[in-house]
C-alpha cells in the first residue's frame, strides 16, 4: 500500500482534517507529523463537530492506530483536554499513542511566545500564541523536553532545571517560570498519560513490513512551511512530504502518494503577505459562507480569489501527485469567480513565487472564469454543474496535478471523489 501524504497547499486551513478523516476509513495508522496546538482540523460528523489540535484527524475510525510523531511539539494539558471531550461524546481514544521523541510545550513556553509578539508591536507575525516557536527553539538548542523523559523523573528533572533556567533569562520576572512547579506538572501528567507514551518506531516500521496502509497528517501549508513559506510569517516546523519522513519516522522514498488540499478560494490567519486578499463586501461574504474564523484563535480569516501560483509552487516543492479542492459550495452562486495564474511587479510577469519583500508589493494577475450554482444534492461528478466541472480542470491544468476528490461543504456525506486522470490529466 503506498505511503500517504496530505499537505497543505495554501496558507494553512485548507480542509485537510476532512480529507484526512476520509481517506482514514482505508487506512490503518494515521500520524500527525509536525506542528501542534498552533493549528486546528476541524471534522463533523455523527459524533458531534470537532476541532482537533493534536489528535490525528483519523481518531473517528476506531479501527485506525493514531500517532502523535516525533515531529509534533506537544502541550499536554491540551492533549487531556482534547481526549477528554472526545471521550465525553463517545469517541474511543485508546488507539491514540503519542511519540516518546516528541517535545513539551510548557507553559513558559507559552509565556515567552506571548511577550515576543506583544514585544513587536506594529510589526507582530500573527503567531497563535501557544508557544510553538518557544518549543521548537529549545528543541534546535539541545536543551528541549522530550514526552518520554515524563516516564524518567530523575533524567526529567535535569533537563526541566536547564530548561527554565534559559527561559527565566528570557522571562520578566513577573513570569518567571518555577522548576519545582513544573516538575509538579510533569508529575500529573505521567499520571495521565504515561500510558499512551510509547516509541513509536516500532509500531511505524511493522506497519511498513506489513505492507499497512499509512496516512500522514500534517498542519498549516506549504506557504507558512519555515524553508519554503513567506519567511518569516511562518510556522516553525517543515509542512512538506519531507517534514512527513522526518515528524513520522517514515524513509522518504516510502511516501508515493501526496494529496495537496486547497479550498475554491484562498485563506490566511495571521501577518504577512496574501497576494490574493479581499477586502469589504466580497470577502466579507466569503467569510460568512465558508465560516472562515480560525480553529485555533477564532480570528477572522483573511480572504481571497484562488492562487494558482501558490499552489503551482507547493506542488513542485512538495511533489503533489493529486489535488483536493474543498469548500466548492461556498462560491455558488457567484456570477464569475477569480484565479491568479501569475503576479505582476514593477512591470515584470512572476509565474513563481518570489521572496518575501518582492511578494509584498505583486499585483495578481487574474483570469475570470464563470460562476456556478449547486444542486441541492451531488452524489456524483455528472451532479457538478459544467461551470464548476471546468473550474476544476483549469485548477487541475494550471497547478499541473489532477483534482481527484472535492470537498462540498462541512458534512461527511458532502465529499466527491473524482474518477481517476485521464491521460490527458484531467479529471472527469
Amino acid at each position: 500500500m503506498p505511503v500517504t501524504a496530505v499537505v497543505g497547499a495554501h496558507w494553512g486551513d485548507e480542509g485537510k482534517g476532512k480529507v484526512v478523516d476520509a481517506l482514514a476509513a482505508e487506512a490503518d495508522l494515521v500520524v500527525r507529523y509536525n506542528g501542534g496546538t498552533n493549528a486546528g482540523h476541524t471534522i463533523v460528523s455523527d459524533q458531534g463537530t470537532f476541532r482537533l489540535h493534536l489528535v490525528p484527524s483519523g481518531v473517528l475510525h476506531p479501527r485506525v492506530t493514531c500517532l502523535i510523531g516525533p515531529g509534533v511539539v506537544v502541550n499536554p494539558d491540551a492533549l487531556l483536554d482534547e481526549l477528554a471531550l472526545l471521550e465525553r461524546h463517545g469517541v474511543v481514544t485508546h488507539n491514540v499513542l503519542v511519540s516518546n521523541r516528541a517535545q513539551v510545550v510548557f507553559p513558559h513556553h507559552v509565556r515567552l511566545d506571548e511577550r515576543e509578539e506583544e514585544r513587536r508591536g506594529a510589526g507582530q507575525l500573527g503567531t497563535t500564541r501557544q508557544g510553538i516557536w518557544p518549543a521548537y527553539a529549545d528543541k534546535a538548542a539541545r536543551v528541549g523536553v522530550r514526552m518520554g523523559d515524563l516516564l524518567h523523573p530523575d533524567y526529567l528533572a535535569t533537563q526541566v532545571r536547564e530548561q527554565v533556567a534559559r527561559a527565566n533569562r528570557l522571562l520578566p520576572s513577573a513570569d518567571a517560570a518555577d522548576a519545582a512547579s513544573v516538575l509538579a506538572r510533569c508529575a500529573r501528567w505521567r499520571e495521565a498519560l504515561g500510558g499512551r507514551i510509547v516509541d513509536t518506531h516500532p509500531l511505524v516500521q511493522a506497519a511498513l513490513r506489513a505492507d499497512r496502509h499509512i496516512l500522514l497528517e500534517g498542519h498549516l501549508g506549504v506557504m507558512r512551511d519555515l524553508d519554503w513559506g513567506v519567511y518569516p510569517y511562518v510556522t516553525s516546523s517543515t509542512c512538506l512530504p519531507g517534514g512527513a519522513a522526518a515528524g513520522a519516522g517514515v524513509p522518504a522514498a516510502r511516501i508515493t502518494r501526496v494529496v495537496g488540499v486547497v479550498k475554491a478560494y484562498a485563506t490566511a490567519v495571521g501577518a504577512g503577505p496574501f497576494p490574493t486578499e479581499l477586502h469589504g463586501a466580497t470577502a466579507d461574504e466569503i467569510r460568512q459562507a465558508g465560516g472562515e474564523y480560525g480553529a485555533t484563535t477564532g480570528r477572522p480569516r483573511r480572504c481571497g480569489w484562488f492562487d494558482a501560483v501558490a499552489a503551482r509552487f507547493a506542488a513542485e516543492v512538495a511533489g503533489f501527485t493529486e489535488l483536493a479542492v474543498m469548500k466548492l459550495d461556498v462560491l455558488t452562486g457567484r456570477d464569475t469567480v477569480e484565479v491568479a495564474t501569475a503576479y505582476r511587479h514593477r512591470g515584470q510577469t512572476f509565474a513563481t513565487m518570489p521572496d518575501t519583500p518582492t511578494l509584498a508589493e505583486v499585483e495578481p494577475v487574474y483570469e475570470t472564469l464563470p460562476g456556478w450554482t449547486l444542486p441541492a444534492r451531488v452524489e456524483r461528478p455528472s451532479d457538478l454543474p459544467v461551470a464548476a466541472r471546468l473550474f476544476l480542470d483549469r485548477i487541475a491544468a494550471l497547478v499541473g496535478v489532477p483534482v481527484t476528490m472535492v470537498g462540498l461543504g462541512q458534512r461527511r456525506e458532502q465529499f466527491l471523489r473524482l474518477a481517476p486522470p485521464s491521460a490527458s490529466g484531467v479529471v472527469r
